[in-house]
């Protein structure tokens, strides 16, 4: 195995996001028009096969804490990237609906298990104080991926099943990279860090208030991930290889979610969360009234990718501080939730669209999304885990704020306060140990 730097390691995460997510999760949509004629596929059957992939990385993240400990990053790693190259290979090679739903739910195995093996190496080679940083830009990869498959559309909107044979080939290579670049190791604590305190009853009402709000904000988010591009095809009557502009839009916009998560974080995520989801809503609403102006669609892509990245990293960030000392689970189930609320959603907005077109199912998803707005007040803001005082919680400092924050914070010595990060010296020292 070679070591990476701490920022060596961060973009060769980002790399391995790009492929898992960008590509075998969410591209899928940017094909929806060329496969469903070739395949001649309606749009409830496309809405179910749009769901598969959320479905299958729901129980992908269930296994992968387990599968990290027994298996070990690069192993499952590794696993990941296998999942990938056949989920891939075999959406290329798809002569119907049960062979192309075979394939986009394999590829959902492979984003399911990548971040957890990614995160299990984090902790190895990098240094606790970077880990907010790091995080940030491996979750980048999803737009990153986004926007790598934006030219294949662009080029190749006909030619599918050769694109799907590229991202395979994609994939393959980030197998014998993951294979040489990630340490063989399970999920590391620090040894002098406290067992983490059972999970209290106000932390689990904060759970399920946050995991209740992933799941909307997920199944909101379904029409456009799916349809959208079919949408501006069918109902605009835009050009194929437009649908890439769509894609390319949501990928810029979505590199800066990290830093209004971040933001939000310091300030109020209550609001921040209601702000957030009005503009996803309103990116429905924008996209179903001028699916015909392409400057128009661009620009609710835009919106798009901004409200949902900010949204997933606002939700990282919330259930990183409700569950201090547990990495395999607090960042885990508002994911789990949002993918759950995805595969609820594709085929809803399937059924809609077959039965009222895709203008009144768009909308529909618009109203459900202000409501869930609304009650954005109900979403769990600042965690004062550091006090059992429920009506006097601590008061943080804006500098104790953000994602490196929540990483600082993750593990507690014996008397209650953070772990203060180690050095680079003695980072190296416990990865030795743990090969």
């Amino acid at each position: 195995m070679k070591t990476l730097s701490n920022m060596g390691f961060a973009f060769f995460g980002a790399a391995l996001v790009a492929i898992s997510y960008g590509l075998a999760r969410f591209a899928f949509g940017l094909f929806v028009p060329s496969i469903s004629n070739e395949l001649d596929l309606s749009a409830y059957i496309v809405g179910i096969i749009g769901a598969l992939p959320f479905v299958s990385f729901v129980l992908a993240t269930m296994v992968a804490p387990l599968a990290a400990n027994r298996l070990g990053a690069r192993n499952l790693a590794v696993l990941s990237g296998c999942f990938g190259v056949a989920g891939l290979a075999l959406i290329s090679r798809s002569s119907d609906a049960l062979s192309l739903g075979i394939g986009v739910f394999t590829c959902g195995v492979c984003t399911g298990l990548m971040m957890p093996a990614l995160t299990s190496a984090m902790q190895v080679l990098v240094s606790r104080s970077m880990h907010g940083r790091v995080s940030s830009i491996m979750n980048a990869g999803t737009s990153i991926g986004i926007i790598v498959a934006v030219p294949t559309v662009v080029f190749l909107a006909d030619a599918w099943r050769f694109t799907y044979t590229s991202f395979a080939v994609l994939a393959g290579i980030g197998v014998v990279a993951a294979w040489f670049f990630i340490p063989s190791v399970s999920r590391v604590i620090p040894a002098n860090a406290a067992p983490p305190p059972p999970v209290t009853r106000q932390q689990w009402s904060r759970l399920v208030r946050l995991s209740l709000f992933a799941f909307a904000m997920g199944f909101v988010s379904a029409p456009y991930w799916i349809f959208a591009p079919d949408l501006v095809v069918r109902l605009g009557e835009l050009p194929p290889a437009f649908t890439g502009w769509l894609w390319f839009a949501a990928g810029i916009a979505g590199l800066g979610g990290a830093v209004v998560s971040d933001v939000a974080d310091r300030n109020n995520p209550p609001i921040t969360q209601a702000l957030m989801l009005m503009m996803l809503a309103a990116s429905l609403v924008l996209l179903a009234a001028s699916p015909d102006q392409l400057a128009l669609t661009m620009f609710s892509a835009l919106v798009f990718g901004l409200a949902y990245m900010s949204l997933t990293g606002l939700y990282l960030m919330t259930g990183i501080r409700l569950l201090p000392g547990r990495p395999s689970m607090g960042p885990v189930l508002p994911f789990m939730a949002c993918a759950l609320g995805q595969a609820a959603g594709s085929p809803m907005v399937g059924m809609l669209v077959g039965k009222f077109g895709y203008a009144d199912a768009f909308s529909v998803f618009c109203v459900i999304g202000i409501l869930v707005a609304v009650l954005s007040p109900l979403y769990p803001g600042h965690i004062d885990y550091l006090t059992d005082d429920d009506e006097q919680p601590q008061e943080v400092e804006p500098e104790e704020t953000g994602l490196q924050a929540a990483y600082d914070h993750q593990f507690l010595d014996e008397d209650g306060n953070p772990l203060e990060p180690v050095g680079d010296d003695e980072e190296a020292e416990t990865e030795e140990t743990t090969k």
